[in-house]
């Protein structure tokens, strides 16, 4: 069942639809940067973090290292 349209579009309708698609792009450009960084800064924060100490456990009498 298809819909019939009264009337078309007006142009200022138009032009409305256009500048709401340009804004939510640069809003999702915008979020997408932000994101992306986020993920880099993190990813670099867990290179730095150091690897902890290894750790001794006795088996049956000996030593092991971890």
């Amino acid at each position: 069942m298809t819909r019939e349209r009264t009337r078309p579009k007006s142009l200022w309708r138009r032009i409305e639809r256009w500048m709401v698609g340009v804004a939510m792009g640069v809003m999702a450009f915008v979020l997408e940067k932000v994101v992306v960084r986020a993920v880099k800064k993190g990813e670099a924060a867990r290179q730095e973090a150091k690897a902890p100490e290894p750790t001794t456990l006795t088996s049956r009498g000996g030593e092991v290292d971890l």
